[in-house]
């Protein structure tokens, strides 16, 4: 099953951060991004998987982040969630079985039932996890993003090369 994943989408808030959206008092957005979940999403990137965001919020916060990661498929404000899911598969010409979907909420259901293989983070709802092939151990915005692309990457045979720079470096 993971062997064939080439396409892996995250939600945004409580999937890369721990879902909490703070305001100041100029109306300024803030979320908290883990640097291991970029690291992650880099080494899955490095590996020759694409990596997409689909969320259902409008966030320069999340267009700064996937800019940073060098992140090319930002779907924004999207609440239909399987409607994206297709266009991309559409636009990367894969199939449902070749994509991981990561999510933490209800609205991540319809584009987890549909892909190869369905991730909850470990703070997920519990329908959620339902139908969730894997739950990672770590949190939503804590780990949970480079949990899942080391699992992937490990049964692709591509960890110990992405490793190797560091290691024999």
């Amino acid at each position: 099953m993971l062997e064939q994943i080439k396409l892996v989408i995250f939600d945004v808030d409580g999937v890369l951060t721990d879902g909490r959206i703070i305001f100041d008092s100029n109306g300024v957005e803030t979320k908290s991004f883990h640097v291991l979940d970029g690291t992650g999403i880099k080494f899955l990137m490095r590996a020759g998987l694409e990596v997409a965001l689909i969320t259902g919020r409008s966030s320069e916060v999340v267009s700064r982040r996937a800019r940073d990661l060098d992140i090319k498929h930002v779907y924004q404000k999207r609440l239909d969630k399987a409607r994206a899911f297709d266009e991309l598969l559409k636009k990367l010409k894969l199939k449902p079985e070749e994509v991981c979907c990561v999510g933490d909420d209800a609205h991540d259901i319809p584009m987890m039932r549909r892909c190869g293989f369905a991730v909850a983070v470990r703070d997920a709802r519990e329908e959620v996890k339902r139908f969730a092939h894997y739950v990672t151990r770590a949190p939503g915005g804590g780990g949970a993003a480079r949990e899942v692309a080391e699992l992937i990457m490990k049964a692709q045979g591509k960890w110990a090369g992405v490793m190797e720079k560091y290691i024999e470096g």
